[in-house]
C-alpha cells in the first residue's frame, strides 16, 4: 500500500521508499546534494525556497524539502500511528 505524505508546497512522497531524513547544514551533506545535481538524481521540491531537509529514498535519489526534518518526521510518524489504527 502506498502511504504518501506532503512535503512541502503541494509535492508529496511515498514513506515507504524513505530511508532517511536529514538536515543540509554539514559539508557532506553539502556534497551529496551537488553530486546528485549533476548526476541527475535530486529533486528540488522547495519551489524556489531554502533547503532545510534532505530525504534520500530507497534507489538513492535526494529529494530536497522545504520544510523541517522534524515537520517531516512527525508527519511520517503520525501517517504509520493512523495507518496501524485503520489495519
Amino acid at each position: 500500500m502506498n502511504r504518501i505524505i506532503n512535503i512541502g508546497y503541494g509535492n508529496v512522497i511515498n514513506i515507504d521508499k524513505v530511508v532517511a531524513v536529514i538536515k543540509p547544514e554539514a559539508a557532506p551533506i553539502k556534497r551529496l546534494i551537488q553530486s546528485a545535481k549533476d548526476e541527475g538524481t535530486a529533486l528540488d521540491a522547495t519551489c524556489g525556497r531554502k533547503t532545510k531537509s534532505v530525504i534520500i529514498v530507497e534507489n538513492g535519489t535526494i529529494i530536497l524539502s522545504a520544510l523541517l526534518p522534524e515537520t517531516i518526521a512527525s508527519r511520517i510518524n503520525s501517517d504509520t500511528i493512523r495507518s496501524d489504527i485503520n489495519e
